[in-house]
């Protein structure tokens, strides 16, 4: 799995678009231009190649789980039972779609799953789909609450 790296801000106006962005997806082109300073079609050049470069990956709805029948979340640890064999773990989970994002790390395990799912028995199922897919040791841990997620990242001064 190759991943394209971004490129980097060019300066303080691109930081400007980004707050704008990450506090109101849906904002319009005439709304970043008075953030700015800059006029609409300057605004929207700007937009065109932040998204060029791969810095703004996309845009998307945020949904409530709980909501869509998705309540119960939890974090699967998962660890290869034969560290020798090519390690391919993320390439075998990613066409199961509870799966909503795989992080590796460093530790004890090598990836953390995060997983929402509509049941207690969904999930159960989950885990052994995740063991049998990739050949691997599963450690899981049931999300009681969550207090805050989705918080967009800080965007510095350039």
């Amino acid at each position: 799995m190759t991943t394209r790296r971004p490129g980097r801000l060019t300066d303080g106006t691109d930081a400007v678009i980004l707050r704008e962005l990450l506090a109101d997806g849906r904002s319009t082109l005439s709304r970043l231009a008075e953030a700015t300073g800059l006029s609409t079609s300057s605004v929207q050049t700007r937009v065109r190649r932040l998204e060029e470069r791969g810095i703004i990956t996309g845009y998307r709805a945020q949904v409530d789980p709980e909501a869509i029948g998705m309540p119960l979340a939890a974090f699967i640890e998962v660890s290869p039972l034969d560290p020798s064999v090519l390690d391919t773990i993320p390439e075998q989970l990613v066409d199961l779609p509870e799966i909503v994002a795989c992080h590796s790390v460093a530790g004890d395990a090598a990836y953390i799953l995060l997983v929402r799912v509509r049941s207690p028995q969904r999930l159960e199922e989950l885990i052994r789909e995740v063991r049998l897919a990739a050949n691997v040791n599963t450690r899981t841990t049931v999300v009681l609450q969550t207090f805050f997620e989705d918080r967009p990242p800080v965007i510095g001064e350039v």
